[in-house]
């Protein structure tokens, strides 16, 4: 091995490496922006509201037999 391609090899390693950190950065800032984003659309949902007039005894059962 000649003293050229074991420079090249030692600066293909390091941009690999850095290339790695880059992308884990981005991919790490995308997730912080997914998480902030779904959390602001759970908060804007409307409360859900109850059911005026309904008998206590519905929703107790379920039919396994249809």
């Amino acid at each position: 091995m000649d003293v050229g391609s074991i420079a090249q090899l030692s600066t293909t390693m390091a941009e690999t490496g850095t290339r790695n950190e880059v992308g884990m950065a981005v991919l790490k800032k995308a997730q912080d922006i997914q998480s902030s984003t779904a959390t602001a659309l759970i908060e804007a949902l409307p409360p859900v509201p109850s059911a005026p007039n309904l008998p206590s005894h519905l929703g107790n059962r379920i039919n396994t037999t249809a």
